[in-house]
C-alpha cells in the first residue's frame, strides 16, 4: 500500500491534485492546516477536489483552520480522523489535529492535558495492529521536527509522552514549517514532510513482502 502524506497546504492544494492525476497512490493523509484561517467552507471544497482524484482521503485540522472546519470535513468526501481511528489493510491509523498552545492564539489550540488524554485514547485503540500511524498536526517536543529558527523546540510534550509510551510505527506531523525532516523517538519514526504549499510531501510504502515494515521518503512535488 502506498500512502501520500502532506501537511500545511494553507489553501494551496493544486500541486497535490496535479501529482495525484499523474501518480497512483492508495491513500492520501492530510495532517492539518487545510486552509489559511478559513473560510471554513473552503475546507470542504478543497477536500472534495482532492477526493475527486479517486483516492481515499483522511484528514485532521490544523491550528490555522477555523474551529468549524470539523463540520466541513464531515460534510466532505474525506474521512475525519481527528480523535478517531480506523484500520486499512492491517494498518491502524489515528489522528489528533490542532496544536498545543502557541503565542499567536490561533483558532484551534488545545491544552497539553487534553492532547495527552485524547491522543493516548485513540492511539490505544489501534495499538495491536502490526503497523500504526499516528497523524498529528503538532510535532512531538524536542525532536528535529519541532525546531524554530531560534533553536527553540515548539512541539507538544504530551504527544512526545504518548509516543514514548505507545510507540506507534510512524508519526506524521507538520505545523513547524521550518522543521521539515525526520527523527526517532524510541522505535517510532517521526516525519514532518514540510509545507504542502511549497510542494513537499512524504511517500509511505507498506512493504508487500513484510507488512510490518514501512519505507518513507520526503519528496518535492512540482509547484
Amino acid at each position: 500500500m502506498k500512502i501520500l502524506a502532506v501537511s500545511d497546504m494553507h489553501g494551496n492544494f493544486k500541486p497535490l491534485v496535479d501529482y495525484l492525476k499523474k501518480n497512483q497512490v492508495d491513500l492520501v493523509i492530510l495532517a492539518g492546516d487545510i486552509t489559511h484561517f478559513g473560510p471554513s467552507d473552503l475546507g470542504e471544497e478543497i477536500l472534495n477536489e482532492i477526493s475527486s482524484c479517486e483516492v481515499p482521503v483522511m484528514a485532521i485540522p490544523g491550528n490555522c483552520d477555523p474551529e468549524s472546519i470539523h463540520g466541513e470535513i464531515e460534510r466532505s468526501k474525506a474521512f475525519n480522523i481527528h480523535a478517531r481511528s480506523t484500520v486499512v489493510k492491517n494498518v491502524g491509523i489515528c489522528g489528533f489535529g490542532g496544536s498545543n498552545p502557541t503565542p499567536f492564539n490561533t483558532p484551534l489550540e488545545f491544552e497539553e492535558v487534553e492532547i495527552y488524554d485524547e491522543a493516548k485514547k485513540v492511539m490505544e485503540s489501534i495499538k495491536d495492529e502490526k503497523i500504526t500511524l499516528l497523524v498529528t498536526h503538532a510535532p512531538p517536543y524536542a525532536t528535529k521536527t519541532d525546531l524554530l529558527p531560534s533553536g527553540e523546540h515548539a512541539g507538544s510534550k504530551s504527544l512526545r509522552r504518548v509516543i514514548e509510551e505507545l510507540q506507534p510505527t510512524l508519526n506524521i506531523c507538520g505545523h513547524i514549517h521550518e522543521s521539515r525532516g525526520t527523527d526517532k523517538i524510541g522505535q517510532t519514526m517521526v516525519i514532518n514532510p514540510g509545507q504542502m504549499d511549497e510542494g513537499y510531501a512524504c511517500l509511505i510504502n507498506v512493504l508487500e513482502d513484510d507488512k510490518s515494515k514501512l519505507e518513507t521518503k520526503i519528496i518535492k512535488l512540482e509547484v
